[in-house]
């Protein structure tokens, strides 16, 4: 399995099913250490209308599910596929829903310097374990310190609005391709794979890539 198969993922890092579905191709890949896959994140917001400074997570809840309890029921699953694919999310220890444009942006730069998957595992145990603040420029820097990228030109750059416009219109085009939830994954330009698919499903993928080839 020679040739190069761009997949591509749309994702958001405060998404649980995100999180999910990453934990789910990992493992398929470590089981194909060969695989074809030339892997490219691209930015999806939840919540576009996040106001920029992020939101108290309870409010946040208040307004999404009407309450805790209809919180605990819409997460219920969420929490049931994490366990199972062995991830840890530390839902009650969350204080803030965060506006993710300035996340997408360091996802962006840390692609130019060949760390895009990195910063995308890095955000994920920020804001699923470490129950981080994701929007907080501090705690981008410092993500980007731990996966070796430069934090002084990342504090810079977030107090700039540099690459802030493309980002909001990738998010845009996703949309207008007809993606309306992620995570969605696009395998070599032509098939779209939505949700957090279990490995198995990608193992099935690869045969068959493998026996096009």
């Amino acid at each position: 399995m020679t040739q190069t198969i761009k997949l591509d993922i749309m994702s958001d890092p405060i998404c649980p099913w995100c999180y999910i579905g990453k934990a789910h191709l990992d493992r398929a890949l470590e089981s194909e250490p060969d695989h074809p896959f030339a892997i490219e994140w691209h930015p999806f917001q939840l919540n576009p209308d996040m106001p920029a400074e992020g939101m108290d997570r309870r409010a946040y809840l208040e307004g999404k599910f009407g309450g805790k309890e209809g919180a605990v029921r819409a997460y219920a699953p969420v929490v049931e596929h994490a366990e199972k694919a062995g991830l840890k999310i530390n839902f009650e220890a969350m204080q803030r829903t965060p506006n993710t444009l300035n996340a997408h942006r360091l996802i962006h730069w840390a692609g130019i310097e060949g760390r895009q998957t990195a910063a995308v595992s890095a955000l994920f145990k920020a804001y699923f374990v470490d129950a981080r603040d994701i929007g907080d420029a501090e705690v981008l820097a410092d993500i980007a310190d731990g996966i070796e990228m430069d934090a002084s030109v990342v504090t810079r750059l977030l107090a700039t609005d540099e690459d802030m416009e493309d980002i909001r219109k990738r998010d845009a085009h996703s949309r207008e391709m007809g993606i309306n939830s992620v995570p969605t994954f696009i395998v070599g330009g032509r098939h779209a794979v939505p949700g957090a698919q279990p490995p198995e499903l990608w193992k099935k993928v690869l045969a068959e890539l493998r026996n096009e080839g």
